[in-house]
């Protein structure tokens, strides 16, 4: 009782739940029994999103993140998860995992007023057991649960306790830390007789969420139960610490496309699972678990990873083929594993592979209005249409390529809203030492404590990852002595950062550094990342150009088509009309600064991931090559040899190319073959 109440003090002073957790770490020893997190998670809402990054959250809120629950049958007609005998698996919880964050990082009272309905029908809904959500089937018959066999698949209360950390960050509730732990006392004594694999798969791969969420649960209480639940927990749930660590994995679900063992594949289990050994780290103090995602994300990156930063998936790891899809939800869960990752063990290599995901591989699969998205995105799209392609989904409608509310299967749908508001909420890490980190770059403002429990405010303006520099401007009550880390991204060659005008030091990237000083109120500190033209080598030899965080893509125009489909509804499909098939010169591998001219245009007023509003282009040159057409939909990629160029014919003509950031467009290609 005396925790609750100290965790209830603090909310009605307002005061953010560092503090809380800096108190109750105080007043309980035995947290030591986890390993420290490198860095700590901020509350949700002390981190407001500004610029660009707010237009996007406020596009969202005014698309189907703020919307979904009016349209979309499945969250409006008589939802399960408010008691009602419809849907009551994962899709409400999933669009809550996005809306709810929303709501805080916006300060959106009727959003708010949204979401915590389901909060507050969760909390107040629990049984007597400790279980909790939507009428199970025998309770739907009008009996009660006399036992876990008459309960319901573990894998939806998963995102469900997810939902309820963010809120307790943003309101210090003082009814989820009580709610958790009987729900906690419900697994532990139930497991053993309903496993997690006994309704679905789902949750013996994702078990790893739970791990995070029981993990979570004991730093604020210190119940030592919790720690032999997160073993039940680990046991139970698909190894994928040796799936990680042992290689062979990634290079098996390279070539095998088969039903053996594909949930180990499934690109959005793989997406959870990369932060699983990382969370159980904490639990044993062994870095053999830390070790195997280190060695496990580099062996997906090198076999399976795209230009855009992420891995391919369509639905299962599919290999490095720029003609492969990635589901949206891969890509939302890879980012929050990456967060979790970054917190734990401070590595800056997650930092870089977080940012290149999420400015790049994100914005590109949603349309402007948030209310469409594809299913699985094509590296090299030069048509967006229905088809079979060269996905190991294909799905028999052929709508996993085109834009839509509802094509492909809908859980991207309600999951997608993760991506950007988990995003916005990590920009930020406080760390141990009573300071804070700035390990992602986006315009913002944050508000929290620091040493001695000294409020300050800082404003980070930036126009980045269009723009090289970054302000933040202190604000402080007295002088006070704190840390304040700034990652220097690795694709940095040297960076500088000067205090009040005047330089303070340079850096090399690949490295987060530590400024640990007084700081007076009206500090401006300024961090400049020069971003030099480079190029990068992919599948078949290609080569993409990159310029700081963004991966540059060929502008290719479109014509754009409504369509009907009587089972998913409406859909978008785009049509080039421009040419595409180009292949660059190698003397831009050779020297891409000097092959390149680089236009830096203002920020629109109002920014959207679109080929409109791209405030950067990059001209260069390229030849066409005749031979590389659309075959079966399909861009297939033409071979560079190891000499360095492209064999086949290739149009003698010279023309200039116009690339934009990967993020802002439809149709693109950005791995390009190589000619002469």
């Amino acid at each position: 009782m005396k925790k609750i109440s100290i965790a209830l003090a603090v909310g009605l002073l307002g005061l953010p739940t560092t503090f809380v957790q800096a108190q109750q770490k105080t007043s309980a020893g035995s947290r030591s029994a986890l390993a420290s997190a490198h860095y700590q998670d901020l509350p949700v809402g002390a981190i407001r999103p500004e610029g660009w990054l707010q237009q996007q959250l406020v596009i969202m809120k005014n698309g189907a993140t703020g919307h979904l629950d009016e349209y979309y049958p499945k969250v409006k007609n008589d939802n399960g998860w408010l008691g009602g005998k419809g849907d009551g698996w994962e899709e409400t919880p999933y669009w809550l995992d996005g809306a709810l964050p929303l709501a805080y990082l916006l300060d959106d009272k009727d959003l708010k007023d949204k979401v915590v309905k389901y909060v507050n029908w969760t909390l107040d809904h629990q049984r007597s057991s400790g279980f909790f959500g939507p009428l199970t089937k025998k309770e739907l018959e009008g009996k009660p649960m006399e036992s876990c066999a008459d309960g319901a698949d573990w894998w939806p209360r998963m995102i469900m306790l997810k939902v309820l950390q963010q809120y307790y960050t943003a309101t210090n509730d003082a009814r989820v830390i009580p709610f958790m732990t009987r729900y906690f006392r419900y697994q532990f004594e139930n497991l053993k007789t309903c496993p997690l694999n006994k309704w679905t798969e789902w949750s013996e791969s994702r078990g790893g969420d739970n791990i995070m969420s029981v993990y979570w649960l004991y730093e604020r209480t210190g119940d030592r139960f919790l720690l032999d639940l997160a073993d039940i927990l680990y046991k139970q749930t698909t190894d994928w610490t040796s799936l990680l660590g042992g290689r062979n994995w990634a290079i098996g679900a390279a070539v095998n496309q088969t039903g053996e063992k594909w949930m180990d594949r499934h690109a959005v289990n793989v997406g959870m699972g990369l932060k699983m050994p990382a969370e159980y780290y904490r639990g044993k103090k062994d870095v053999n678990y830390l070790n195997a995602v280190r060695t496990g994300f580099h062996d997906l990156m090198t076999l399976h990873g795209l230009p855009h930063g992420m891995f391919s998936g369509d639905e299962d790891l599919h290999g490095n083929e720029p003609t492969q899809g990635v589901e949206l939800c891969a890509i939302v869960e890879a980012m929050f594993s990456l967060e979790e990752i970054i917190g734990i063990t401070g590595e800056p290599a997650y930092m870089d592979a977080l940012e290149r995901m999420t400015f790049n591989a994100l914005p590109t699969q949603t349309t402007d209005d948030y209310r469409s998205r594809q299913y699985f995105q094509i590296a090299n799209q030069v048509q967006v249409s229905r088809g079979v392609f060269d996905f190991s989904l294909p799905f028999g409608r052929g709508m996993n390529n085109v834009f839509g509310p509802y094509a492909g299967y809908t859980c991207c749908t309600a999951n997608m809203h993760q991506g950007w508001t988990k995003f916005a909420s990590h920009l930020w890490y406080a760390t141990p030492t009573k300071g804070v980190a700035a390990l992602e770059y986006a315009p913002n403002t944050l508000k929290t404590k620091v040493a001695g429990g000294t409020d300050v405010t800082i404003q980070e303006a930036t126009n980045y990852p269009f723009d090289d520099q970054i302000t933040f401007t202190i604000s402080l009550p007295k002088t006070t002595t704190f840390p304040l880390d700034l990652r220097i991204p690795g694709w940095c060659t040297e960076a500088t950062i000067s205090l009040n005008g005047q330089l303070l030091r340079t850096d090399k990237g690949g490295q987060v550094v530590s400024l640990n000083r007084a700081w007076n109120n009206g500090d401006k500190l300024t961090l400049k990342l020069p971003m030099l033209v480079r190029t990068s080598n992919w599948a078949k030899n290609s080569r993409a150009i990159e310029r700081g965080p963004l991966v540059y893509a060929l502008k290719v125009e479109s014509t754009v088509a409504e369509k009907t489909e009587k089972t998913e509804g409406t859909y978008y499909e785009y049509q080039p009309k421009s040419t595409w098939n180009y292949g660059l010169p190698k003397a831009i591998l050779d020297d891409p600064e000097k092959n390149t001219t680089v236009t830096i245009k203002p920020m629109p007023a109002t920014f959207v991931w679109n080929e409109a509003s791209a405030p950067i282009e990059i001209k260069t040159t390229g030849r066409q090559i005749p031979n590389w057409k659309l075959v079966d939909g399909v861009a297939r990629q033409p071979v560079t040899t190891r000499e360095g160029i492209y064999q086949g014919e290739v149009a003698n003509e010279v023309e200039t190319l116009t690339l934009i950031p990967y993020g802002c467009t439809k149709l693109r290609v950005v791995a390009f073959p190589v000619v002469k």
